[in-house]
């Protein structure tokens, strides 16, 4: 028996279907419809009224939550991590790593492929996320220094391998010696290359998107400073339009507006919604890990050394996308798509993941009329709560 699902409207993001009929089998989505005061099916069927459909959500940029950091790549780690993330709305997303000694890194990069290669539950880590170690010293923020390597195509292979060819996107600046040979590589295999961590001026950051990278990593924070007449990394990723962006919408990492201004330089095609949230996401004011590194939460802000700098956040997606809408006033479905639709464009996994459609796995969040998540269904099954009322 199919389980059907109503809704006062969805977002595929690409539309707006008002009064929906989303037919689930085995999984995935069988077809989607528009009940226009029909009854729904006789089937299994859920209504949520007055509630808005869209795709689960998808993080690209990501190192932990619920006291959990994805670089003890155990299975209780990610099957906790993904069960948080789940009760948020997200249906997917790249385990983060951070700068840590090599042979750390390794070890956490095979523990990370192996542990993605079996079942898991909640949220699907899809592919890794490399944030380090070829980062510049001089826009480090917590990442630390004695650890950062020079990038080349031989260290990154060590990297790559260990991970078993799971590494879907990676940071790198662009002005390091053996950047853009590294890039290219890299590009080659099929990462997705973000500009980051840099202290890159024009030129050097003109260099690396010509070796191929297509995105720049959390927007502002750890970027050389923009000036009028030294405009560097910054004014590439906000004037390039064939660049993806992603930005940090807590409010901490970013003024509100700043993020104004993000909008209308990205517009609602190449801006992406991360949270670089950490294990202290969800968590009690307290100390937790980053990696390697050891962190504090305080005041839901988290912070690292004597310098309190900014380790990572303790957003979630859902409150992300909520806090753009405010912040911009853009539509639901345009904050929706940053948060679905353009990470999946970006890391070229637009065919399974960041839209509603017949035939795609049934990973689709349930929002409140004010945008909260009330459920999510992944390959079908509610996650959030055991006590959804399926009539039929």
């Amino acid at each position: 028996m199919q389980t059907i699902l109503t809704a006062a409207r969805l977002l595929t993001p690409a539309e707006v279907i008002d009064k929906p009929v989303i037919a689930i089998d085995d999984g995935a989505i069988v077809s989607i419809a528009s009940r226009d005061g029909a009854e729904a099916p006789a089937d299994r069927h859920v209504d949520f009224a007055d509630c808005t459909l869209v795709p689960a959500f998808f993080d690209v940029h990501i190192h932990g939550s619920g006291g959990h950091d994805a670089m003890e790549a155990t299975e209780p780690a990610l099957n906790h991590i993904g069960g948080f993330l789940a009760r948020r709305g997200v249906g997917a997303y790249f385990a983060t790593t951070v700068t840590a000694p090599l042979d750390t890194l390794l070890r956490s990069l095979a523990g990370l492929a192996k542990r993605m290669s079996g079942p898991l539950e909640g949220a699907r880590p899809v592919g890794i996320h490399l944030e380090g170690p070829f980062l510049s010293p001089h826009k480090r923020g917590c990442h630390v220094e004695s650890q950062l390597l020079v990038p080349s195509v031989s260290l990154f292979d060590r990297l790559w391998q260990a991970a078993e060819g799971h590494i879907r996107l990676m940071t790198i600046a662009p002005e390091l010696p053996g950047a853009e040979e590294t890039i290219a590589h890299a590009t080659r295999l099929g990462v997705r290359i973000s500009l980051g961590h840099s202290n890159a001026q024009g030129d050097a950051a003109r260099r690396g998107i010509a070796a191929g990278a297509i995105s720049a990593t959390h927007t502002f924070n750890a970027m050389r400073a923009f000036d009028h007449r030294d405009p560097g990394l910054l004014a590439e990723v906000l004037t390039n339009d064939r660049l993806f962006a992603e930005i940090i919408c807590d409010g901490l990492h970013v003024d509100p507006a700043a993020v104004r201004l993000f909008r209308r330089a990205k517009g609602p095609d190449r801006a992406m919604l991360v949270t670089d949230a950490m294990a202290g996401t969800g968590m009690p004011d307290g100390n937790y890990r980053l990696g390697e590194m050891d962190v504090r939460v305080q005041n839901g802000r988290c912070v690292a050394g004597d310098a309190n700098t900014l380790a990572g956040s303790t957003l979630t997606l859902d409150r992300a996308v909520r806090n753009y809408a405010e912040f911009t006033g853009a539509t639901l479905i345009e904050a929706v798509g940053l948060a679905t639709r353009n990470p999946a464009r970006m890391t070229g996994l637009d065919a399974e993941i960041g839209s509603l459609a017949a035939g795609r796995s049934a990973d689709i969040a349930v929002l409140s009329p004010k945008n909260e998540v009330l459920e999510t269904f992944l390959r079908g099954r509610p996650c959030v709560s055991d006590a959804v009322t399926f009539n039929g």
